[in-house]
């Protein structure tokens, strides 16, 4: 499995942003765990968005209403659309999918909300 992010950079606060994630692997072909995860400076990383193995949706709250995710299974592909940024959004966002009991990690794309 490999998970190719894209779509991070510079954004004032109250902008918008597009990650994408390109899988590989054929895991959109059932409902694996896939989505994204964030990890600001001297912080952990978190959950923020994630699609569940019987197809729900997992937000954390500090991103609910603002952030939404969504897949193309045709292009084996899963979005995170994050309107209405603000600063403490800024942190390397990763794509993360478990496949077969095996939790994958996409390089980090970084995002940058700027006040």
């Amino acid at each position: 499995v490999q998970l190719q992010a894209s779509g991070g950079g510079l954004v004032q606060a109250g902008g918008s942003l597009r990650l994408s994630c390109a899988a590989s692997g054929g895991i959109f072909s059932i409902n694996n765990n896939i989505g994204w995860f964030r990890q600001a400076p001297g912080k952990l990383r978190e959950l923020v968005a994630m699609f569940t193995t019987i197809g729900s949706t997992n937000y954390a709250d500090s991103v609910k209403d603002r952030f939404t995710i969504s897949r193309d299974n045709a292009k084996n592909t899963v979005y995170l659309q994050m309107n209405s940024l603000k600063p403490d959004d800024t942190a390397v966002y990763y794509c993360y999918a478990r496949v077969g009991g095996m939790n994958y990690w996409g390089k980090g794309t970084q995002v940058t909300v700027s006040s």
